[in-house]
Parts: structure tokens; sequence; C-alpha cells
């Protein structure tokens, strides 16, 4: 379902139709229309366009410094999952050896039983 939403950023009326929720859609208007508003008002030299501008490359900026720490996550998750399943496979095998070792003894201490029966 496509939603057709009206945003008022710095006083220019937007109609934005988009899949996502109205309330996420406002939020976000909301979120624009005060960042330029306070570019404006903190500099008297700042175009409504440089405004814009100024805003599309910050929040650029911290999408490609977001996917970059998404980047890094995922990566960090891979070794995890690596070194989880090394560990997983030296713990099956360190069972293997400790029911040998347990199958071992219990051969020996069967033959000790022997001895000391004749």
């Amino acid at each position: 379902m496509n939603a057709k939403v009206k945003l008022n950023i710095c006083g220019s009326e937007y109609y934005i139709t988009s899949e996502d929720e109205e309330i996420y859609i406002r939020s976000i208007g909301d979120e624009v229309d005060k960042r330029m508003t306070e570019m404006l008002e903190g500099n008297a030299r700042v175009s409504t366009t440089m405004a814009a501008v100024l805003c599309a490359l910050s929040y650029a900026d911290d999408c490609h410094k977001a996917n970059d720490a998404a980047d890094n996550l995922r990566a960090q998750i891979k070794e995890y999952l690596e070194d989880s399943q090394r560990s997983r496979l030296e713990a099956d095998e360190a069972k293997r050896e400790v029911e040998r070792l347990r199958r071992e003894l219990q051969g020996l201490r069967l033959r000790l039983a022997e001895m000391d029966d004749r």
C-alpha cells in the first residue's frame, strides 16, 4: 500500500509517495526540516538550496559510515561464527578422544583384573 504524504520543509510543500508508514515519512520529513532550519538560522548566508545540499551531504556521510560499520560488524560476526565452528569441531574431537581413552582404560582395568585373578 502506497502512502501519499504532504511534508512541509522550510516553508515548501512536498508530496511524498512511499510504501513506508505515514508516521515514518513524517518523522523523516520533520528531521530534515529541523536540520535545514537549524542551518538557515545558524548562518544568514546559507540559502535554502545550500542548506538542502549540506543536509544531503551530511545524510550521505552518515549513510556511508553506517554501511561501513555494518560491514565491519558482519565481518566480525563471520569470524565469530568460524571460531565457534572451529571450537565445536575441537570439542567433538576432544569428546571422541575422551571416549577412546575411557574404553582403553576400561580394557586395561579388565586385563589387570584378569591378571590379579591368576
